[in-house]
């Protein structure tokens, strides 16, 4: 209900010169037989009545669609985004808090209702973090990408248990909840899973792709760990299959790239004009996260596509930071502040401030104590702590990822999604501390 709210305040338009323009444009066209591309020359190289592959195909399919039923209006994919968003994202975050609750060794409890306070709270904070109800409503891939990156942190760790149980056996522990996981079956759709999770959140936002591979060579380092306990080869197949599954998402459009440009584009060409553009010398040392750099003057624009321009930039931005390292580092520490930004700004819109402030601005004290619970307080006996430390290692990894490429406060909501399970768990602490009568003692005293 909060975001339908927030869709019927923003409304049958789009803001102009902003992502959600670009979608409801690109998506139009889509719908009215066009394909993907733009009637007229679009940021940052796009041509006119030419393919275009910067934005996400996944996500502008999704609202052509809509279009396609009701007519270009952004309010209807709003309120239809609202809906399922509003629907996925506590479900999705509830599913994870219950992933990496630990079950074998954990205190007793009074009741089984009382024992999943945790996954509930996480839930519930996911439906009203004011960042994420604005993002819901927005015709931006935010929502669903965040969605699909908590389903796929959920089916890795449900991957890792799958493999250090004996294959075609029921792992034992928190993963118990797969109603199909005492069988070879089990195996096969926790692979399949994962590997939808994946595909689907790298056709909604490709930046996921560097943290697939850390994410495959973790699940790998667990499994060789068990190789020495006598863990079979056969083990890996749920990870196999997902990679493989992951592949078959991503090839047809890598095809159809082939085809549009004549040249290799895995997916998206925004990567090399992101890297170009986030450090550029006209940043200086101080980085400026809406300011947008003028394309190259030494490239003639009608020999270069689409492919073309994505590895031309990405070889200049490279360029940038191997003649310049210091100032680099120093432009990377500026992105810092932009990252974390959790205060009004005068550059911000009032709703975006409100936003801010009223989901990172008051959570964030209780993800950093919920993190240190987890990690080396007495939340240890309630989240696995490998599990903990895995979605801790997601949350630094991806945090550095865009520090030091490109970043934003909205690029953070990914962490901040994940960050939710850990100020569910400092909740419930403090709910006990201060009332210990009335909260189940979910934790052991300390």
């Amino acid at each position: 209900m909060l975001r339908v709210g927030v869709a019927l305040y923003l409304g049958d338009t789009v803001p102009p010169a902003k992502d959600e323009m670009s979608y409801s444009v690109l998506a139009e066209r889509l719908a009215t037989g066009h394909g993907y591309s733009f009637p007229s020359p679009w940021y940052p190289f796009a041509k006119a009545d030419a393919p275009t592959s910067h934005w996400s195909f996944l996500y502008t399919g999704f609202v052509a669609g809509v279009y396609a039923v009701v007519g270009p209006h952004p309010l209807a994919a709003r309120l239809v985004q609202a809906v399922v968003a509003g629907v996925l994202m506590p479900w999705v975050t509830w599913r994870l808090a219950r992933r990496i609750r630990k079950e074998e060794g954990a205190p007793p409890v009074a009741a089984k209702k009382k024992e999943d306070l945790v996954p509930l709270i996480a839930a519930g904070l996911s439906a009203v973090y004011a960042y994420f109800v604005l993002y819901g409503a927005m015709v931006q891939t935010e929502a669903f990408f965040i969605c699909a990156l908590l389903w796929s942190l959920e089916r890795g760790l449900a991957v890792a248990d799958r493999m250090e149980a004996p294959f075609g056996c029921a792992p034992s522990g928190r993963s118990a909840q797969d109603a199909s996981s005492g069988s070879a079956q089990g195996a096969l759709w926790t692979g399949v899973s994962f590997g939808l999770s994946l595909g689907v959140a790298a056709l909604l936002r490709q930046s996921i792709l560097p943290w697939v591979a850390v994410m495959f060579l973790y699940l790998a380092i667990r499994w060789l760990m068990r190789r020495r306990e006598g863990a079979k080869i056969v083990q890996l197949a749920p990870l196999v299959v997902a990679g493989v599954v992951m592949v078959g998402c991503i090839a047809p459009f890598t095809i159809h790239n082939y085809i549009a440009y004549d040249n290799f584009l895995l997916l998206n060409s925004n990567a090399g004009y992101a890297m170009y553009a986030a450090q550029h010398p006209l940043h200086g040392t101080s980085f400026g996260e809406y300011r947008n750099m003028p394309l190259p003057e030494d490239i003639d624009p009608a020999m270069m596509n689409e492919a073309t321009w994505d590895k031309e930039l990405m070889r200049r931005g490279i360029g940038f930071v191997l003649a310049e390292p210091g100032r680099y580092l120093m432009l990377s520490l500026s992105r810092v502040r932009d990252y974390i930004e959790f205060w009004p700004t005068p550059d911000s819109s009032a709703l975006f401030n409100i936003g801010r402030v009223l989901s990172i601005g008051i959570f964030l004290p209780f993800m950093l104590y919920g993190l240190y619970l987890a990690l080396l307080g007495r939340g240890r006996q309630i989240f696995d702590l490998q599990s903990s430390i895995f979605l801790a290692v997601f949350m630094a990894f991806y945090s550095v990822l865009h520090i030091f490429t490109w970043a934003m406060s909205r690029y953070r909501l990914p962490v901040d999604a994940v960050a939710v399970v850990f100020a569910a768990l400092a909740i419930a602490d403090l709910a006990q501390r201060m009332c210990p009568g009335k909260v189940s003692a979910w934790l052991p005293r300390s």
